[in-house]
């Protein structure tokens, strides 16, 4: 079965290539999947109904955690600008600036 998320032809891409484009696909999804709950949440008025969406928003949040690391793990540089802005004080941009340059 073929799937749209290539750019490329699918049987010229490496198996770790398709790999890791699924679980980039699977990371866009559990976004996706996090914001459909949040926007569900905001609109819902039965308390029963949203805690229960509150409680399938957090499987997604763990899912989209999972496949990030997964890619993190194969992208060293991806790991090391998302270590110096993820979990920091101060401003975001001026963070993401400085991790950008550390690693170039």
């Amino acid at each position: 079965m073929a799937f749209d998320q290539y750019h490329e032809p699918p049987n010229e891409l490496p198996q770790e290539t398709r790999t890791f484009a699924r679980m980039i696909l699977s990371v866009i999804e559990e976004a996706q999947a996090i914001d459909w709950y949040e926007q569900r949440m905001s609109v819902e008025n039965d308390d029963a109904a949203k805690a229960i969406m509150h409680n399938a928003q957090k499987e997604e949040f763990k899912h989209f955690a999972m496949d990030l690391e997964f890619l993190l793990r194969r992208k060293n540089e991806w790991r090391e600008v998302m270590q110096r802005v993820l979990f920091t004080t101060g401003d975001i941009v001026e963070k993401g600036e400085k991790a950008e340059e550390a690693v170039d």
